[in-house]
């Protein structure tokens, strides 16, 4: 069984891939649509199947005021900084954005963005901690009847 430490890299890796695949689909024109498994009942018999269905991909790219293409790294609902303070990275083109894409992937399959992932991870675990302390809400204490 894999640590959650590797697991939590290779998450990050596999969506890292398909961004690169992406960039490439979209550096030449083309469409990239990955999918995946979905369990779905058959109406006529009862029984359960698997279908592929197509994900919905956003790109972690996008052009700013300036025409510079800026890519952002994301763990699940988090970005993640790549350098200390930083949080998107400044590119020209497209193969620009491939290039940087698969350096990151590198860094992340060698595990030197561990730190980085731990610390977005630090931070979802600390949103369920202030969560479950708001669940327990103050309740209103009613005069009792003479």
């Amino acid at each position: 069984m894999p640590s959650p430490q590797h697991a939590r890299r290779q998450k990050l890796s596999t969506k890292l891939a398909e961004q690169i695949q992406l960039a490439k689909a979209q550096q030449s024109g083309t469409e990239f649509s990955p999918v995946r498994l979905r369990t779905v009942k058959d109406e006529a018999t009862g029984m359960n199947r698997k279908v592929e269905v197509p994900k919905k991909l956003k790109p972690w790219w996008w052009t700013d005021d300036k025409g510079k293409l800026c890519i952002t790294v994301r763990y699940g609902a988090r970005t993640l900084e790549i350098v200390e303070g930083k949080n998107a990275i400044e590119t020209d083109s497209i193969a620009d954005v491939i290039t940087s894409l698969q350096v990151i992937r590198t860094a992340v399959d060698s595990g030197e963005l561990d730190k980085r992932i731990d610390a977005v991870m630090g931070q979802v675990k600390a949103g369920f901690a202030k969560d479950s302390a708001a669940s327990s809400r103050p309740t209103l204490k009613l005069p009792a009847k003479s």
